[in-house]
């Protein structure tokens, strides 16, 4: 028996039946969980594995830092603008390059419209077969369904039986069909399933409208970027051009006609997450009181680099609309100011990860980061490199660094935001958190939990969607008022720069707080480090021991079948994680510089 107590508050203990997800399904990138559950099937050890290699900081180094962000941006075909806007932050803030004000407009709807788009597809097409069960939805009456439908969302008009009756005959043709896509392999007959059969077909039903409708947002970044899901983005503000009275065939990408058609786009965005994606959350939470106490936050350590300055070149706390900050250990009395220059505050460490640093029992700061792989599994994992059977969580096992603020380890994310909005005063945050509360009659602390995650990313599609019409509103004013400058060209001709300057880039990613650190010499780039939303929360063990927030969710979680890992996919799924941005790789010759098969 081997038992270890963290020092971030968890008691370890690695003696009941070692079982394994891999891959974990439903995310982006590679993902492996293994976790020992003991004789009364509680999880008592989690170890979570980054089974792929991000390599792209080699590839950037010598390159030009204006065309960093078009690299970056395709470490992920989830979250790709945030990187890209992530990226001209840090280069800007090297120069020293101040944007117009159309150029923060433009680039707050474009994140704003990323925020929505992902929330919806993860909440729908990632998480929510966590919860539901479409098999169980075909018992349900759909009279039955349309009077629930009609009760938690009356205005939303696709409500009739007949409505219902038409998806469960559409639905039941495809799963007799033995085609099962999405639904294959589900553990459909498990007891944790809980919602009842006219539940589970309404948010069935609900799950194909979203995917109908997630098209529609992403047309926002068509418009302003030319493209998706890899839009242009530009060192100095926005490569769109505005013309308010233009024709687009004269060349004016940007007109009152494309204005118009995102606010429409808006205005239904605001619409479909009022009356289906909040009801949905709120009535899929009664049925789950119970699991609204799993899954808990790393130590209730939590980490915000705050977003969406309303003014433009202002990146202090005070401008951002959404919050910066530290929490430590739940202390909800105090939030800790940030300082991502700082080395002493943000360090990554890789005493358990597939790199190599000179020193293993210091961490970097990201402006003197390494990015050297190391596939080195130790001696007492089981199986082969190729083929594993257990790892070792004493060794390596993890492309995953361990990124800490100063030494905590620390949750990010849409909750992780609304924690420091809440204990701050944010006010319209606050009011959906009462709203939220007050409607399923619990306490405060019921925030820190699997549901607590999930609800808070759909609070925040809420409120980013009003933001989206906020920022709209302000660039036709300033449009209106003579201004349509987009892009500050004054300081990007590199013969410009000092032959060494450095700068931070930071947003707020669908799934966490996002930094790029850049050093730059001779106008090329000389170090580039990314940590992302997904270092920090599917960070391995650090040095003290401490472990990361994928592997805390897990602990002390009851499980009714191990062999069925549901209880296991809904508090990794919370997180909505990104493997593909926390873990590609190739020379600049375009060849192949590793290669780790995973079974």
């Amino acid at each position: 028996m081997a038992i270890i107590n963290t020092p971030n508050g968890f008691t370890l203990d690695t003696s009941g039946q070692r079982y394994v997800v891999d891959p974990i399904t439903r995310i982006e990138g590679h993902m492996r969980i293994e976790t020992n559950i003991d004789s009364d099937n509680i999880i008592r050890n989690a170890v979570s594995t980054g089974t792929m290699w991000r390599g792209l900081e080699v590839i950037l180094k010598g390159r030009d830092p204006r065309d960093a962000w078009a690299f970056v941006q395709r470490i992920c075909g989830v979250c790709t603008g945030t990187h890209a806007l992530t990226s001209v932050r840090a280069v800007e803030d090297a120069v020293g390059i101040d944007i117009p004000e159309n150029a923060n407009s433009i680039r707050n709807i474009m994140q704003l419209s990323l925020q929505i788009h992902d929330h919806l597809v993860h909440f729908y097409h990632l998480h929510a077969l966590d919860w539901v069960n479409p098999i169980n939805a075909m018992k349900a009456d759909p009279k039955a369904t349309s009077a629930l439908q009609q009760k938690i969302s009356p205005h939303h008009p696709m409500s009739s039986p007949g409505y219902f009756r038409d998806v469960q005959t559409r639905v039941r043709k495809f799963l007799e069909s033995g085609q099962l896509g999405p639904f294959k392999n589900g553990y459909w007959t498990n007891p944790a399933y809980k919602l009842p059969p006219e539940a589970d077909l309404m948010a069935l039903t609900h799950y194909l409208e979203a995917l109908d409708f997630q098209k529609e947002i992403m047309t926002t970044r068509t418009i302003f970027g030319g493209k998706d899901t890899h839009p242009n983005w530009l060192v100095g503000g926005v490569p769109c051009a505005i013309n308010i009275d233009g024709d687009l065939a004269a060349g004016a990408p940007i007109n009152m006609e494309r204005l118009n058609y995102v606010q429409g786009v808006v205005d239904r965005t605001i619409t479909f997450i009022d009356n289906v994606y909040i009801p949905d959350i709120l009535a899929i939470g009664s049925f789950y009181k119970t699991w609204l106490y799993g899954g808990g936050i790393s130590g209730k350590s939590v980490l915000a680099y705050g977003d969406i300055p309303d003014k433009a070149n202002d990146y202090s706390a005070s401008n951002l609309m959404m919050p910066q900050g530290a929490i430590i250990n739940g202390d909800l009395t105090k939030v800790h100011p940030i300082d991502l220059r700082d080395p002493e505050e943000i360090q990554e460490f890789a005493p358990h990860s597939w790199y190599k640093y000179e020193d293993d029992s210091k961490g970097l700061h990201p402006w003197d980061g390494t990015t050297v792989p190391n596939y080195d599994l130790g001696p007492n994992f089981k199986g082969t490199k190729t083929n594993i059977i257990n790892l070792d969580e004493n060794a390596r096992y993890s492309w995953v660094k361990a990124p800490r603020w100063k030494g905590h380890a620390m949750e990010v994310g849409p909750l992780a935001r609304y924690v420091v909005g809440y204990v701050q005063g944010h006010e319209e945050w606050t009011e959906q958190i009462k709203f939220v509360l007050k409607t399923l009659d619990l306490p405060v602390e019921a925030l820190f939990s699997t549901l607590g995650r999930t609800a808070a990313r759909a609070m925040e599609a809420q409120w980013a969607a009003h933001k989206q019409k906020y920022f709209l509103e302000k660039l036709i004013r300033t449009i209106k008022n003579g201004d349509s400058s987009t892009a500050n060209m004054e300081k990007v001709d590199p013969k410009t720069w000092p032959s060494e300057i450095k700068g931070v880039g930071f947003s707020e990613a669908p799934r966490g707080a996002l930094g790029h650190w850049i050093k730059i010499k001779n106008t090329r780039i000389d170090n580039y480090q990314c940590v992302v939303p997904s270092t920090w929360n599917a960070s391995p063990r650090d040095n003290e021991g401490n472990i990361g927030a994928f592997e805390a969710s897990l602990m002390n979680t009851k499980v009714e079948r191990p062999e069925e890992p549901v209880e296991i996919l809904r508090n990794i799924h919370s997180f909505d994680p990104c493997m593909a941005c926390s873990t590609h790789v190739m020379s600049e010759e375009g060849e192949e510089i590793v290669s780790v098969k995973v079974r």
